[in-house]
């Protein structure tokens, strides 16, 4: 099936159209969606292979087999068939209530955030960055930026790191890692495959890691030794707002205003490069 032919269709009638071409263990995952398709919109893929009671990877094969190129594509197709206001909706702004009002639920977003969070989740998060011979940071697509800004609010506190949009590069610097360095994971899904690869590669290598995501059900969860949530509650999925990363951003200031280091600052003279650029600034 061409690939711009199966966008055009729905889902549904994709899955009852290729339903006995796929195998057994993909008919469970067929069954559920075909039951409860507003339901697997809310899953990411651990969270719909646990519903299926099969293995992510069978989630995914299955969205090959019937010619998706992957969950995240099946995902956002059947969201879009079922019609969510998310794709048709438009935000007018009215008044200056509603631009206070949207700031209000940032807030709100952001207070959720924090009770959710377990204290001693992050007190071991805070100690792993403090005693670090270096940060390995990973992320990718969208997300990448996140890492690139944490990677410098690291260097500005005196802590090493490495970070880059690029996949090869920032798995080469784990396969580099030495003993006494740490991973850090950003994937607002879980599911993003590279960052999972170089967790799975760090974990051979011994190394304790941190991961940023907003589901505690996915792969990204299950590597880490520590989790920091980004969701303060379970979310419709929505395509668009997945690619804003306010939370996820808040996560990691908290983080790092926990881990800021007058002292540290000092020995590593982190605070040189201000001076540096200061030269730059009106």
């Amino acid at each position: 099936m061409n690939k711009n032919d199966i966008l055009e269709r729905e889902v549904l009638e994709v899955i009852r159209e290729q339903y006995d071409h796929i195998f057994s263990a993909e008919k469970k995952v067929a069954n559920f969606v075909l039951q409860n398709p507003q339901k697997t919109v809310e899953c990411n893929v651990s969270e719909l292979a646990k519903n299926s009671k099969v293995s992510d990877a069978t989630v995914v094969r299955m969205c090959h087999h019937i010619g998706y190129t992957g969950y995240y594509q099946f995902r956002i197709s059947l969201a879009r068939d079922l019609g969510k206001q998310q794709y048709n909706s438009v935000n007018l702004i009215d008044s200056k209530d509603m631009v206070e009002a949207m700031f209000g639920e940032f807030a709100k977003a952001m207070l959720a955030i924090g009770r959710r969070l377990d204290l001693e989740v992050m007190r071991g998060c805070v100690e792993l960055l403090k005693g670090c011979k270096q940060a390995h940071i990973m992320a990718v697509g969208n997300t990448s930026p996140l890492a690139q800004y944490m990677g410098f609010r690291l260097g500005r506190l005196g802590i090493k790191s490495t970070y880059n949009v690029a996949p090869e590069y920032f798995l080469n610097h784990v396969n580099l890692a030495d003993e006494g360095d740490i991973l850090i994971a950003i994937s607002q899904s879980g599911t993003s495959k590279q960052v999972v690869q170089g967790m799975e590669l760090g974990k051979t290598k011994g190394l304790k890691m941190i991961a940023i995501t907003a589901f505690a059900q996915s792969p990204v969860s299950d590597l880490a030794d520590y989790v920091l949530l980004s969701a303060g509650k379970e979310e419709p999925f929505s395509y668009y707002k997945d690619y804003a990363h306010l939370n996820e951003t808040a996560v990691i200031d908290a983080l790092l205003n926990f881990v800021t280091n007058e002292e540290l600052i000092k020995t590593t003279q982190a605070d040189k490069l201000e001076i540096i650029l200061s030269d730059n600034k009106m």
